[in-house]
């Protein structure tokens, strides 16, 4: 059994997403604020950290990828409220973003069609085996979470719900 448990202070598991977490384009209203986000109970060996958000109901055929934060330095085991929300690749010692669906650096906040039932934003912290990924100049999102899941040593999950 893992002890490995990523928690947010603004909302509990399979809670709903805040108004300011909503992205502030495609008629969405919020601020887009990437909420606060606290992990603990990783696993030896973990020499950096990524994060991702996803949403599996996104009518897309393949879902919707929000936030790509990796080389995250293993001494962090917190970000701040609204650290993604910049469209700053490198954060830091925070880490760095990629590109997320919406076509944007950093964090895309929740937007699904208005009246479609309520979607699940999967927020994953990924302990990771290396302390830097080292994609390719431009590669896109999905070319990092390869490199993220290729290099994942454990994983810990928390489950947004988002409707408008």
């Amino acid at each position: 059994m893992s002890n490995f448990t990523l928690t947010s202070p603004e909302f509990k598991d399979q809670d709903r997403l805040q108004l300011v977490h909503e992205f502030d384009g495609y008629n969405g209203v919020g601020q887009n604020r990437s909420p606060a986000l606290q992990w603990q109970g990783a696993p030896e060996g973990a020499k950096s950290f990524a994060l991702t958000m996803y949403d599996p109901d996104a009518p897309t055929g393949s879902g919707f990828w929000h936030w790509i934060l990796y080389d995250i330095e293993p001494s962090f085991t917190e970000l701040a409220a609204g650290l993604g929300s910049t469209d700053a690749a490198d954060l830091g010692a925070s880490g760095t973003q990629a590109t997320n669906d919406y076509g944007a650096t950093g964090y895309g906040g929740p937007c699904p069609p208005k009246g479609s039932p309520a979607h699940r934003y999967i927020f994953t912290v990924h302990a990771l085996g290396v302390p830097k990924l080292e994609p390719p100049a431009g590669a896109p999102n999905a070319v990092v979470r390869f490199l993220i899941y290729q290099n994942t040593l454990a994983t810990a999950t928390l489950t947004g719900l988002y409707s408008r």
